[in-house]
């Protein structure tokens, strides 16, 4: 089998805050008519530069066309080659090979009549438990509708929350206040995610101030790559720290640094299902636990995500994955399913990733490219539809 070409077709697809996500679905195709699918997922992040995808359709011809499916590691060699590892959380080269290595495993699996999850080694987990995001908040005002967020979410199953934190600690404060007093322990706030916003010194006391209320763990407590602070971060609190893993020698040096206690794994910042497997069996060598992150995928990144998460026996924390949730509709025909705050991982009985697109909604989603238009910083960050 080898493959014979591939389509990338951008759809922007709102989220219920009306901020628009843009992204590219990948297909596959072979000279056997088997077609595989991926997902290049939420290039709407900063920094504000994307790919032509013409050009980028060129460039991956160049490296997949006439390759044979199966040569994941010679293909994902290549792929580094011409989109390398760059230390940077939102490196585009990453989302453009995880969208790539997504859909060979797809396209693999469904060749084989096998799950993408057994292609990764085979079931561990049957449900993956995740967490729903609370962006962060800004002004006073915008407590009161992230508090409803929360029970609108909790009537539907969700029972862990976490929270984008520091940009406003009074409002996060009273964010806290308002959930633990109406809900108590009913609901669980996974973690103060920080987003490299702050330095290590200035997210302490921001956690000492907050560390009234129940919260498991603290992510991304300083600035990107700086691992003396993390270091420096885990040893003066007593929660967990977690930090995402987005290249090899980014995982390396929080290693060595004795830096973190969980990796945030997401195959769409460290490059792949490939790169991810690789970064779960380092963290495993490491005696580290994982969760799996999110840049809040569409239901083919989720999957895929899934698949992987179903696989890990070192998946010790609450997960990230509910981007399906978080968007107005999506583009295939069946959404990945949650069931009481759970990711149900995909049955071993589907072939590939066992997601189906809906032309229709491709059509209905479908975008000439990846342009920012008047997109601000502000909506970057809180991923709204406007600025205040």
């Amino acid at each position: 089998m080898k493959l014979t070409d591939i389509t990338l077709t951008v759809v922007g697809v709102p989220r219920h805050t009306g901020f628009v996500n843009k992204h590219i679905i990948v297909r596959l195709h072979t000279d056997e008519g088997v077609t595989g699918i991926g997902e290049m997922s939420d290039f709407s992040h900063l920094p504000r530069y994307a790919p032509d995808v013409k050009d980028l359709k060129r460039v991956l011809e160049q490296i997949l066309v006439g390759k044979n499916p199966f040569d994941l590691a010679l293909i994902n060699k290549e792929l580094l080659d011409n989109f390398p590892e760059a230390m940077y959380y939102y490196e585009k080269g990453s989302f453009i090979r995880n969208g790539v290595d997504n859909a060979l495993y797809d396209l693999c699996g469904k060749y084989l009549g096998v799950s993408v999850a057994d292609l990764l080694g085979g079931r561990y987990h049957e449900k993956i438990k995740v967490c729903y995001p609370i962006f962060r908040h800004r002004f006073m005002e915008e407590v009161e509708g992230n508090v409803n967020v929360v029970r609108q979410r909790f009537a539907e199953g969700f029972d862990v929350f976490r929270l984008y934190a520091g940009k406003n600690v009074e409002a996060d404060e009273a964010f806290l206040a308002a959930v633990y007093k109406e809900f108590g322990s009913k609901v669980t706030i996974k973690s103060l995610d920080f987003s490299h916003l702050l330095d290590w010194k200035e997210a302490a006391r921001v956690v000492k101030r907050l560390s009234n209320y129940p919260i498991e763990l603290i992510e991304s407590p300083a600035y990107q790559n700086d691992f003396d602070g993390l270091r420096h971060f885990r040893h003066k609190v007593d929660h967990p720290v977690s930090e995402h893993v987005w290249s090899t020698r980014q995982q390396f040096e929080m290693i060595k640094q004795e830096a973190v206690d969980i990796f945030n794994i997401s195959p769409v910042f460290i490059g792949g299902l490939t790169s991810a497997k690789k970064a779960v069996a380092a963290a495993d060598t490491a005696k580290k636990s994982c969760l799996l992150g999110t840049t809040q995928e569409l239901s083919i990144g989720t999957a895929a995500m899934a698949h992987l998460g179903s696989t890990m026996t070192n998946l010790d924390y609450t997960s990230d994955p509910t981007g399906p949730e978080l968007y107005v509709d999506d583009v295939v025909k069946d959404k990945v399913h949650y069931e009481d705050g759970w990711l149900t991982a995909p049955s071993r009985n589907v072939e590939g990733l066992g997601i189906e697109l809906d032309e229709t909604k491709m059509e209905q989603y479908s975008v000439p490219d990846l342009s920012w238009n008047d997109v601000t910083v502000h909506q970057l960050q809180d991923r709204t539809a406007g600025t205040k």
